[in-house]
């Protein structure tokens, strides 16, 4: 069984506490590791020493290309060991190896990514006056507290270290108490790569703790979050005693908006990726699939007989296309969200139901499930279930389509699938939503912004954007013309 402790200032150590908690592989309810519970002293060790070695310049004023040459060192070392990485992710989250596989490659990219981006051109000069020049340059944060949830394990770390440690700021780093295994082999990385001691710091434990201590610490310039918007708000409560940086990638309630004249199987295909990958445990999941009236009949029925179609099973098996949910009591949401949607008179039109034949019983699997016949005011058509779990509204005409796109607190994705392109950037310009698509979905690259509109979060992470939420803007005006400025008479 592994053993998994946190690292703060070059050093694994135990909870101060000794707390340990258990580590559960989703797809069989066994304990597989056991991982340091740290609490409030344990993040405020952490984030001292992150305040200590960012003060004392040997990372921050570390030159750009010395910096890079350490995220490009992390990025081979994480291809090197893709396997065991892969394999990893896999026992610790229940994802297939697919989906593992392709998380571990983009987490790879996005060190090279940030690595490359800063050592290129940066600032602005302006010639404001005849006397003064004006220089605009970038320079890192600080201590920036990082905190991702166990939906994308290690993909959310490389989200969020890779620009924090580019910028060169220092970095407490909080994973999901669930799902550690892979943020913690990522600092063995760190550690082997040569970091300077003290500068990326991991510290394990409850939100309600080291959360808490991560977003109420004066000491922490920044905090970075992605997870759910109940989370969200109590990060930006906190953080305003001391009106700390924050920025914020929540939850979604996607809408998927296909028209009578898309590819029809086109548009089956991808309203089942949307919804159905990561076992729609995805913050931009296609939730919502809005299908224009003269199709949606025709259109259900063929999403129903593909949903049935796909393969359920352990993330090991190399047939599986869904794995399980992350925890039994998240699988117990789900299916309490799906009890809602019955006794709301939503149509349960397939799946809805925990998966426990084919020695699937020990697991946390839920069936794909399709409601039809609902309502906008619905629950189940207004809240984040974040599972596999997708509700069919037929709408008449763009007008109406738009209307409930929007109709939402969320906006973080959304699609649209036609085969006209004028109406295809005319409806998706109006879709308030930071991630879009058109005839495609789930398409993401770390060279292009990723946030939401409304109560989906504050800010962009990801290319240039991802970058810049881990640095301050500084304006420096420099005299040409050194003379006395004679704006009170002797």
């Amino acid at each position: 069984m592994l053993k998994l402790k946190m690292y703060i200032d070059g050093k694994w150590k135990e909870s101060i506490s000794k707390k340990t908690q258990d580590v559960i592989n989703p797809a069989t309810g066994e304990v597989i590791a056991k991982a340091a519970s740290g609490n409030a002293e344990d993040a405020r060790i952490a984030i001292e020493t992150a305040r200590k070695t960012f003060d004392s310049g040997i990372w921050s004023e570390m030159p750009n290309s010395e910096r890079a040459s350490f995220l490009f060192k992390i990025a081979d070392k994480i291809e090197e060991i893709s396997e065991e990485l892969i394999r990893l992710e896999t026992l610790d989250n229940g994802k297939t190896f697919r989906e593992s596989g392709y998380d571990v490659s983009d987490a790879a990219e996005c060190f090279r990514y940030y690595a490359g981006l800063i050592t290129k051109m940066d600032g602005q000069t302006y010639s404001a006056s005849e006397t003064i020049q004006t220089i605009v340059i970038h320079e890192p944060v600080g201590v920036c507290g990082l905190i991702v949830p166990w939906n994308h394990p290690f993909l959310m770390c490389a989200w969020k270290i890779a620009p924090a440690l580019a910028a060169g700021n220092t970095i407490v780093f909080k994973p999901s108490e669930m799902t550690p295994i892979t943020a913690t082999k990522l600092f063995e990385i760190i550690e082997e790569v040569g970091i300077p001691d003290g500068v990326a710091n991991l510290v394990m434990g409850p939100g309600r703790e080291v959360g808490n201590e991560i977003s109420t610490n004066s000491l922490v310039d920044q905090i970075s979050l992605i997870g759910g918007t109940n989370t969200g708000r109590q990060i930006m409560k906190a953080a305003s005693e001391n009106i700390t940086n924050i920025s914020l990638e929540l939850g979604g309630k996607s809408p998927n908006i296909i028209f009578s004249d898309a590819d029809f199987e086109t548009a089956v295909d991808y309203a089942l990726y949307g919804i159905y990958f990561g076992s729609g445990q995805v913050c931009s999941a296609g939730s919502r699939i809005l299908v224009e009236e003269s199709i949606c009949q025709e259109f259900t029925e063929k999403f129903i007989e593909r949903a049935k179609q796909i393969r359920v099973g352990t993330g090991d098996n190399p047939d599986s296309e869904m794995g399980p949910l992350v925890s039994h009591q998240h699988m117990e949401s789900v299916l309490n969200y799906i009890e809602i949607g019955k006794e709301e008179g939503a149509h349960l039109a397939c799946g809805g139901y925990r998966l426990e034949e084919n020695g699937l019983d020990s697991g946390y699997f839920i069936a794909p499930t399709v409601f039809t016949h609902v309502t906008p005011e619905m629950r189940i058509v207004r809240e984040e279930i974040f599972g596999p779990v997708a509700v069919i509204q037929s709408f008449k005409d763009e007008k109406e389509a738009i209307y409930l796109a929007n109709h939402t607190k969320y906006g973080l994705a959304g699609s649209v699938f036609t085969n006209d392109s004028a109406k295809a950037l005319r409806v998706i310009k109006k879709v308030r939503a930071g991630i879009t698509y058109i005839n495609t979905y789930h398409q993401g690259f770390v060279q292009a912004p990723w946030g939401g509109y409304k109560q989906s979060g504050i800010g962009r992470g990801l290319g240039t954007f991802g970058l810049q939420e881990f640095q301050e803007t500084k304006q420096i005006n420099i005299n040409l013309q050194v003379e006395p400025v004679g704006w009170f008479e002797n």
